[in-house]
């Protein structure tokens, strides 16, 4: 089924249910709200940045004193290069500048093969029937961090990095997680014990950059195949219920204490095969329960660098 059409099931599901129809994102909070602004470097100095967004606006905003940076490395603000892509999380309603990730990206998948060589190695990644297959250079001087959390560079491993893109090639820098031991086709079975009817699941949320500029969604692991055309859904070593594509998440970074409410809007067949924790705020239980945009997880108060968060997930 077409994902245009996600928009439509939200309207329907909310009349059929008697629910509100609540705009997508972050809702009150105990503290100010964060809000994500993503654009190109137009001009930067210590103390104020301007971006093209993709929309065609040109937004200014003041840097705070505190505000850091990070394009493969931390970086002052004022060294990011102009044309750089930006999300910056601001506060004051987006006009002041806490956070920003340059030319940031992740990288998920499974190994299809790895080059060989003592210097930067080429990994083709397949990440799902969505998502395609991707091409990943491992600069030397980041190999040795990686191969620590990524001890299998074999074919029919997963994979799952943070970098940068250069020149439109996608460079691993940091391991975005602990390798699982396991193949990506031997996910181990969820508990036993799971009825499917705890109204809040547990677990870790992650971000993607396979969403569009400035969407406020979520990729979730079990959808009915039917509904996705996707063969490797339904597959998760967490208990999740089957939803359908439209449904309305409430997920709850529980480090941060924020929480949005998030439309599923794409298959996350590819996260559910991830049996591994978020240690970001004490130990979140196994398994990946939602994956969500950038704009989303950068609003929920999360480090697009550390990759994930300890989440709580009920229906909206």
């Amino acid at each position: 089924m077409p994902y245009r059409s996600v928009d439509r099931r939200r309207v329907l599901a909310a009349a059929a249910l008697g629910r509100t129809l609540d705009e997508p994102g972050a809702v009150s909070s105990d503290g100010e709200l964060l809000q994500s602004v993503t654009g190109e470097i137009l001009d930067v100095s210590p103390h104020l940045i301007v971006i093209d967004t993709p929309d065609g606006r040109e937004e200014r905003l003041v840097i705070a004193p505190w505000a850091t940076a990070w394009r493969g490395e931390a970086v002052a603000p004022a060294d990011l290069p102009l044309g750089a892509q930006v999300i910056i999380r601001a506060l004051r309603s987006g006009r002041v500048v806490d956070r920003i990730w340059a030319d940031i990206t992740r990288i998920t998948g499974v190994i299809q093969s790895v080059g060989s060589g003592a210097g930067d190695r080429t990994m083709e990644l397949y990440c799902g029937p969505h998502r395609g297959r991707r091409t990943v250079v491992i600069p030397y001087r980041a190999s040795g961090r990686l191969r620590v959390r990524h001890p299998q560079f074999e074919p029919g491993y997963l994979f799952d990095a943070i970098g940068v893109r250069e020149n439109g090639v996608a460079q691993a820098r940091l391991p975005a997680t602990s390798q699982p031991p396991y193949r990506w086709t031997a996910v181990p079975e969820p508990p036993p014990g799971y009825s499917g009817a705890q109204s809040r699941i547990s677990g870790t949320a992650t971000w993607s950059d396979a969403f569009d500029h400035d969407e406020q969604g979520a990729a979730y692991p079990m959808l009915e195949r039917s509904d996705t055309d996707c063969e490797d859904a339904g597959v998760s070593c967490t208990g999740l219920p089957y939803l359908a594509l439209g449904s309305v998440l409430n997920v709850r970074n529980v480090c941060a204490g924020r929480t949005s409410v998030l439309p599923i809007v794409a298959c996350g067949c590819l996260a559910g095969r991830f049996c591994d924790r978020c240690l970001e705020c004490g130990t979140s239980p196994r398994g990946r329960i939602v994956e969500l945009s950038a704009t989303a997880f950068v609003e929920l108060g999360g480090d697009l660098t550390k990759g994930c968060f300890n989440a709580r997930v009920g229906l909206g």
